[in-house]
């Protein structure tokens, strides 16, 4: 990747409603060749999707939580039982199995402290393997971005 295809991915990630005509006149190509870019790095996973950032409150969702999970085993079947029923959760936004305390790091969103709790004890803390879950509320978010740094 060269400095032409950074500029596109910077311009997408502002603005990924961009018409190939505009995104080609702010990276200083032809409308061709700019598409052939956007086109490769779609077909190479570099562009992963074209989506819509939807504002949480405005459709209800209105409390963000971090859990940190440990689990008492790490056997495959307690990891595939673990995976399959986070994959499975609409709510839970992000799992990242971790270095440290706690083996996971979910990011969950919910409308009401109670459907947090409900996704807890219906689904969560049914899995056999889970020891721990600990989890924060957020109370305000300061930054929240999904454009990659593309400048480091």
């Amino acid at each position: 990747m060269d400095k032409t295809d950074h500029n596109i991915l910077a311009e997408l990630q502002r603005n990924g409603r961009l018409s190939s005509q505009a995104l080609a006149e702010r990276v200083g190509l032809s409308t061709s060749p700019c598409w052939r870019r956007v086109r490769k790095m779609e077909q190479s996973g570099v562009i992963k999707a074209h989506v819509a950032i939807v504002d949480p409150a405005a459709v209800g969702l209105h409390v963000l939580a971090y859990a940190q999970v440990s689990l008492e085993d790490h056997h495959p079947d307690s990891v595939a039982e673990f995976d399959s029923v986070v994959t499975a959760r609409p709510e839970i936004l992000e799992c990242h199995a971790m270095s440290g305390q706690h083996d996971y790091l979910l990011k969950v969103i919910c409308e009401s402290i109670g459907a947090y709790d409900r996704l807890l004890s219906e689904h969560i803390l049914r899995i056999k393997a889970v020891h721990t879950v600990n989890t924060s509320f957020v109370l305000r978010t300061n930054k929240s971005t999904t454009a990659l740094p593309l400048e480091l």
